[in-house]
């Protein structure tokens, strides 16, 4: 077992300081991070000790001993999984029987769903999906659908993308190269006509501009937490579905994975591209309202972070801010739709966003 930390006040209260935030990658630590400069009593948890200095207590163990888990959530108040999706089943299961905040970023339906049922009977928030898409996508998609009397269609595209991009596919694999496979072939949750249904991945293609770059956006995968299109430079969806479908890599998920990585490597110098459109209509008048941002590699720590890094992992942190100054419920399951934009952008963190 690791070393203690106290744990220094029960969920039930109004406030509450101590978070563990398990695993310490790249989003991870920079989560922590950012929580250490909110405020926030932090202790980073993970098997391998994180490679460069930390501010806040590190401390390595099996997360994925269920015992050790336990014990380690019993030390704090709320906890912050950066773990693989695959893992968080777990992690959820020990928060909730810990009786403390469980954060994540998530975007598998079928763990989702687990933490939804686990909400019904929870001490603490369940609160997964906190991320960018889902996350803070959907918080700004709901702010504006709100806006209309009765809202039309509701259109929201996020994309992560290399500034200088070179090559045919225009593209930098800064993000998981499994998710990004994964929502490249897995069916699309969306609403359409008032139904909810699934559609193809890579369909639905439109061409879009941000501060005069003509972009493309097109479905992929997702339940309705994340329900937004992915944005990429054009030309990118017709290669991909030519290497996945023509070329059959969709059976051969992780070598699929592997190549693309090695064509295109991570890139320091990102850009988040989000765009996101509603239309409805207010006293009888059809209107059309947007938010429309570019986000790029900030200075965090004294070190450069990516955008998708940041973006990401400050989405998450703003939420856990709002939930500790009881902006948000204590309990019970969060949907994206609840958060406030305008109370989100005030945060110590979100102010990032702005």
């Amino acid at each position: 077992m690791c070393s203690s930390v106290t744990r220094t006040s029960g969920v039930d209260g109004m406030s509450f300081s101590t978070v563990a935030v398990l695993g310490l990658g790249k989003v991870g630590l920079l989560a922590a991070t950012f929580l250490d400069e909110a405020g926030f009593e932090v202790v980073g948890i993970d098997q391998r000790p994180p490679r460069q200095a930390t501010a806040f207590p590190v401390r390595t163990c099996d997360i994925g001993d269920v015992a050790v888990l336990r014990a380690e959530l019993a030390q704090v108040e709320a906890v912050l999984s950066c773990l693989p999706y695959h893992l968080n089943k777990g992690v959820a299961n020990a928060a909730h029987k810990a009786g403390i905040h469980y954060f994540d970023l998530t975007e598998d339906v079928p763990t989702t769903n687990h933490i939804r049922e686990l909400a019904k009977t929870s001490k603490g928030l369940m609160a997964p999906q906190c991320g960018l898409a889902p996350g803070f996508v959907g918080i700004v998609g709901a702010s504006k659908a709100a806006q209309f009397d009765t809202c039309r269609s509701l259109r929201m595209r996020v994309g992560a993308l290399p500034q200088n991009p070179t090559g045919l596919m225009g593209y930098a694999f800064n993000w998981s190269p499994e998710g990004v496979v994964n929502e490249y072939l897995n069916d699309c949750e969306v609403i359409e006509g008032g139904v909810r249904k699934m559609v193809s991945a890579m369909e639905w293609n439109e061409a879009i501009y941000i501060d005069g770059v003509k972009l493309e956006a097109f479905t992929t995968s997702g339940g309705l937490g994340t329900m937004c299109e992915t944005i990429r430079y054009p030309g990118h969806m017709d290669l991909m579905n030519f290497f996945f479908h023509e070329l059959l890599m969709r059976d051969q998920r992780e070598m699929a994975g592997k190549i693309l990585t090695t064509a295109k490597p991570p890139v320091d110098d990102d850009v988040v591209y989000i765009h996101v459109a509603a239309e409805g209509s207010v006293n009888g008048q059809m209107l059309r309202k947007e938010f429309v941002r570019a986000y790029k590699p900030i200075e965090v720590g004294g070190k450069s972070r990516t955008a998708i890094a940041w973006t990401t992992s400050a989405s998450v942190v703003s939420v856990i801010e709002m939930v500790r100054d009881d902006i948000l419920p204590q309990k019970g399951f969060l949907k994206q739709e609840e958060i406030p934009l305008e109370a989100f952008l005030k945060t110590w963190t979100g102010r990032l966003y702005a």
